[in-house]
């Protein structure tokens, strides 16, 4: 019995390895200055688990989704914004050879630059695109006042997929009253711990994707990891308050009355887990793609990696000396929620509005449109796409030849549901500092949790009374 299983077999805790952007850093999934502080991955809890795997049950990975016609018949001109770069180019090319009667001008703007140039034009109400790709973190300065075209009307009636898209990945696209759908569900972005495989095993610890990421669902087996990793001089993830934040995105941060909800049991253990991972030094609070990081992550320090389903991109990009070495499992502490995505949205003003739903259609319904997305690592939102076998069974070969697809999409059908609102970049705003205070002067977590809610309460009264006019509540 080597060191690891006996040190199990006695004590009864174990392992895990993770890594996001938290406080302090840039990344997906709640960094302070990243993403996360625009609302990037929070919103309004609406439902418990998804149920999305019963609703497309009788949906088998031998059938192929069926090529449609979206509307040959229609002609015209559409404009997108984009903030991908290379991708939407090769798509529209391949679009246009199927519909030659729609011509599609791809014009690529930096991400904040696109963001901020579309609020403008849709508050002015002229200058906007047909389309525009929105991350999710940005969708909520544009889910009032009727800047966008509802995707459940005529003549889009996209509620005709829904039974093929994750709830999570409907339901974050969804008006903040949930009785409008303004952005068309693209890609699925489940959050996934990469960790590197081959230390793991160095250190007798399991490396088993399967084996890992069922045992690192207990808190107490994750810190024991962390301790560890710590007595090897190595650290399990980029930020020390991640976890707490893992948890906060999963819940959201307002339920559909706008009440504060970020003050639960499950909160309160993962805060009591953070902090105590804290003391360890479980993380180097540095996000791992930036020089300093990269030097960790090169030198066997940083091992671990809580990123979106497209993170196995950016480590072949960044790392490629590390290939085969990596592999991808869920995160820890029973935590699901996603890391990141974007929508397509047609804005209210456009004036091709049929060609322009034409083509949406076709980029998210289209075998062959998908067959370029998932070159470029976008993780398809459609589960029969997503159970194709030349999409579900292709090996990763920087993940060791690990059929990682079939993970994300497992993940993706138990995300928690939640909805999106304007006020969930200010919710932000007022947790990070109550989670910081906790994890350096020891504050009970339950009473952290309090003071958040009532800051929430108090610094947001007039900004909450406000939507809820708005919402008609």
């Amino acid at each position: 019995m080597n060191v690891w299983r006996s040190k199990a077999a006695l004590s009864g805790l174990a392992l895990t390895l993770l890594l996001t952007a938290c406080s302090g850093g840039n990344g997906e999934s709640g960094g302070n200055g990243g993403n996360a502080g625009n609302g990037t991955n929070s919103g309004n809890a609406t439902t418990t688990p998804a149920n999305a795997a019963e609703n497309n049950s009788q949906q088998t990975a031998e059938e192929t989704p069926v090529e449609q016609d979206f509307g040959k018949d229609v002609s015209g001109e559409v404009t997108i914004w984009a903030f991908n770069e290379n991708v939407f180019e090769q798509v529209a090319d391949a679009f246009m050879a199927e519909y030659p009667g729609i011509k599609v001008n791809t014009v690529f703007v930096p991400f904040d630059e696109l963001h901020d140039k579309l609020q403008t034009a849709l508050a002015s109400g002229s200058g906007a695109p047909d389309i525009a790709e929105v991350e999710q973190g940005q969708f909520t300065r544009y889910v009032t006042g009727g800047v966008l075209e509802n995707l459940l009307d005529e003549p889009y009636n996209a509620g005709q997929f829904k039974s093929l898209v994750p709830e999570y990945n409907w339901e974050r696209w969804m008006s903040p009253d949930g009785t409008q759908l303004l952005g068309m569900p693209w890609d699925s972005t489940p959050g996934v711990w990469y960790y590197r495989a081959d230390i793991m095993e160095e250190l007798g610890l399991p490396s088993d994707p399967d084996e890992l990421g069922e045992y690192i669902q207990d808190g107490e087996n994750f810190l024991t990891l962390a301790q560890v990793l710590a007595a090897n001089g190595k650290q399990a993830f980029e930020w020390r308050d991640g976890p707490i934040h893992w948890a906060g995105d999963e819940l959201g941060y307002f339920d559909s009355e706008l009440n504060w909800i970020r003050d639960n049991d499950k909160l309160v253990q993962i805060l009591d887990y953070t902090k105590r991972g804290n003391q360890l030094g479980w993380a180097p609070h540095m996000g791992a793609f930036t020089d300093e990081g990269k030097q960790l992550v090169l030198s066997g320090q940083l091992v671990g990696m809580a990123l979106g389903s497209w993170g196995a991109r950016q480590l072949e990009s960044d790392f490629p000396e590390l290939a085969g070495k990596w592999r991808v499992t869920n995160l820890p502490f029973g935590i699901n929620f996603p890391i990141g995505g974007s929508s397509f949205v047609i804005p209210a003003q456009s004036p091709n509005k049929d060609a322009a739903w034409v083509y949406m259609q076709w980029v998210m319904r289209s075998e062959n449109a998908w067959k370029i997305w998932t070159n470029h690592s976008i993780q398809p939102g459609y589960t029969d796409i997503a159970q194709l076998p030349w999409y579900a069974e292709q090996p990763n070969d920087y993940l060791g030849g690990q059929q990682d697809y079939k993970l994300y999409e497992r993940l993706a059908q138990q995300v928690p549901t939640k909805r999106l609102n304007p006020l969930d970049g200010r919710g932000w705003e007022l947790w990070v500092p109550r989670i910081l205070d906790a994890l350096d002067k020891n504050i009970d977590s339950r009473t952290t949790l309090q003071l958040a809610k009532e800051d929430a309460e108090s610094m947001l009264k007039d900004d909450i009374d406000n939507l809820r006019k708005q919402l008609g509540q």
